[in-house]
């Protein structure tokens, strides 16, 4: 590996979304960061489904839900069939909608391609472009730096590399993290995106039979394109067969009924494998690991993308405040305190949706639709345990929750605004529920300016939100007369909760951040 390289702050490998999420989050925050990928060109693969409601909060805030409602569209109904006839119509999201703490009522389906390529939008805004064609193959950690030597003989310095380089992840293996877990063989499924005529494309349809099945769900953006999943032919061996356009007629034509040559066009295919597995640690010295190559599990849920999405927004403001010195580098070990154990959680339930959903497929009018479940918005993961979140609570959250939306109006404007609006960008959000707050409000804008955006809601003499209607009271679990604070991280979860009587609270939180040493902090 050569001795010299160019340095950058923050390098990240792999720009999936898991990659791109993390570099808008640091470009935003001024972060010299470069993102690398081995790939020639960007792919063109639907792959994942698209963002839950979690992550619709998440691209929110780094400005670019609506590019991604636009795109997208709702998921359809699923249209069950069996022995190539109809026999089921599901929407499961049909009772989903919108409420005042939560402004997205279902999820949006967007072929990944598309959303790599607003988010690729998004970080050129920021003077931020991919690099391809540069595949890391060597990691050499110093003191204070790491050098990655590529394949094709460059090298790249950083004070911090963050492997999201897929479920394969090099940087995992350089590391010698251990990937745990397990593979199931027998249970595996071919795919690609094909071109398809003759289907109604309101319909995510699904044909199961005793012997096998066939999916197929439109692509939202395409005149069109479908997503093929299937179960694999078998040669007289009873190995799979490869996947390729000849097979995927001979499956179509098999289980529908319907001629193969309605199938055409068919590419970026690829055998999927049920994975369960995740790595023992996410951090060695300053390289880090997100998304797949972190942890891999059943796509039953479609919580693979999202998990990592929410992985990166996670680490972005934590690593971003140890690399301009803000922070010391123990803060960088609760993003694994923190995401691990979701990473776990969400192996089990994936792996729980799965069975249900096998189960399901073996009767008729079976579908996917038994794999979607309210736990699997994201709306309800926190870190609670968290070293991160001190004892404080309401009647309705805790330290460590997703910290809710809500509509409230601007107390100098009287015009309409969220919570979210505030919550919106790089900065820590205190939130001042009642009169009493006022004081602690002008001593946090005094004292942090833009770092922490203070918000009274109804606080008398510092006037910012008013909650006429009590959504936002109602949400945080504040109750009229309780004066109370609410300081909100950089990634909307609530990071301290107390009374407006205990002035030295938020300072001290924010102290802790920054100086952990001696703290709860686990290590450095």
């Amino acid at each position: 590996m050569p001795a010299s390289a160019p340095t950058t702050q923050v390098l990240i490998v792999g720009s999936g979304p898991t990659g791109l999420i993390l570099a808008c989050d640091l470009a935003r925050r001024s972060i010299d960061v470069r993102i690398i990928d081995k790939s020639p060109e960007f792919p063109r693969s639907s792959r994942a489904k698209g963002p839950n409601l979690r992550s619709l909060e998440v691209l929110e805030d780094l400005g670019v839900v609506d590019r991604v409602l636009a795109a997208g569209s709702a998921p359809p109904p699923m249209r069950k069939y069996r022995n190539g006839l109809p026999i089921a119509d599901t929407d499961p999201f049909e009772a989903a909608h919108p409420t005042p703490d939560a402004p997205y009522g279902r999820p949006r389906m967007i072929a990944q391609w598309q959303l790599e390529e607003i988010l690729r939008g998004r970080l050129a805004e920021y003077g931020v472009h991919v690099e391809l064609d540069s595949e890391a193959t060597e990691l050499r950690q110093g003191s204070d730096s790491v050098t990655v030597g590529l394949a094709d003989g460059r090298s790249i310095g950083a004070r911090y590399v963050v492997g999201c380089d897929g479920g394969h992840s090099p940087v995992r293996k350089l590391l010698g993290v251990r990937f745990e877990g397990k593979t199931t063989e027998e249970q595996m499924m071919v795919c690609g995106d094909v071109e398809a005529d003759g289907l109604d494309r309101g319909y995510w349809h699904q044909w199961f039979d005793e012997d096998g099945a066939v999916m197929l769900c439109p692509i939202p953006g395409t005149r069109s394109g479908w997503w093929f999943q299937a179960g694999p032919e078998r040669d007289r061996a009873g190995a799979p067969v490869p996947p390729s356009l000849e097979s995927f007629r001979r499956l179509f034509a098999k289980h529908t009924g319907l001629p193969g040559t309605h199938l055409s066009q068919a590419a970026l295919l690829s055998t999927y494998r049920v994975n369960e597995r995740m790595a023992d640690r996410y951090r060695v010295g300053r390289v880090l690991l997100a998304g797949d190559a972190a942890h891999v599990h059943s796509i039953a849920g479609g919580l693979g993308m999202n998990t990592g999405i929410q992985d990166a927004f996670n680490l972005g403001w934590k690593l971003a405040r140890v690399v301009t010195g803000q922070a010391d580098p123990g803060l960088l070990d609760t993003y694994e305190e923190e995401r691990l154990p979701v990473a776990s959680w969400t192996l089990d339930i994936t792996s729980e949706r799965l069975r249900v959903t096998l189960d399901a497929i073996q009767r008729p009018g079976g579908g996917l639709d038994a794999a979607a479940t309210g736990e699997t918005t994201g709306l309800g993961l926190g870190y609670r345990w968290s070293s991160l979140s001190p004892a404080g609570s309401t009647t309705r959250l805790r330290a460590g929750d997703r910290a809710p939306d809500a509509p409230c109006r601007d107390a100098g404007t009287g015009l309409p605004t969220r919570l979210f609006e505030a919550f919106a960008g790089p900065h820590f959000t205190l939130l001042g529920f009642g009169p009493g707050t006022a004081d602690a409000l002008r001593a946090a804008e005094a004292t942090y300016g833009d770092a922490v955006r203070a918000y009274g809601v109804d606080a008398g003499g510092f006037a910012s939100l008013t909650d006429g209607a009590g959504h936002a009271r109602s949400a945080y679990g504040v109750e009229t007369g309780v004066d109370t604070l609410v300081l909100v991280r950089p990634d909307n979860h609530v990071g301290l909760i107390t009374s407006a009587t205990d002035s030295r609270a938020v300072g001290a939180y924010l102290d802790r951040l920054d100086h952990p040493r001696g703290t709860a902090f686990r290590r450095l």
